[in-house]
């Protein structure tokens, strides 16, 4: 059976730092991609980011991208989600997500597993 855990969310202040982690089990994680989204009070959820599972390309949002890094350690089937100069807009629920057919494109529509989510909050 396939589950996502996510942990390490949490508050923390502007400019701050937290690493999130998702533990994967029920497959192996570096055979598909995966990664994040994330969901605003009031938003959509939208992709994050994400890892491919052959040659570890990486994908970000546009709104991320030098802040925030995804990593992935093959060992104990878990994937990181480093968040470095947190801003207000970034507080959200993350989730992790797992796409088994992967086409290219990290949308909700193409995801097969969900984790549960965890709650950013950052604060000024």
């Amino acid at each position: 059976q396939v589950q996502l855990v996510e942990s390490g969310g949490g508050s923390v202040q502007v400019g701050g730092s937290l690493r999130l982690a998702c533990a994967a089990s029920g497959f192996t994680l570096n055979r598909y991609t995966i990664g994040w989204f994330r969901q605003a009070l009031g938003k959509e959820r939208e992709g994050v980011t994400c890892i491919t599972p052959s040659d570890g390309r990486t994908w970000y949002t546009n709104s991320v991208k030098g802040r925030f890094t995804i990593t992935r350690n093959n060992a104990n089937n878990t994937v990181y989600l480093h968040m470095n100069s947190l801003r207000p807009d970034d507080t959200a629920v993350y989730y992790c997500a797992v796409d088994l057919t992967w086409s290219g494109w990290w949308t909700r529509d193409a995801i097969n597993y969900w984790g549960k989510g965890i709650l950013v909050t950052v604060s000024s």
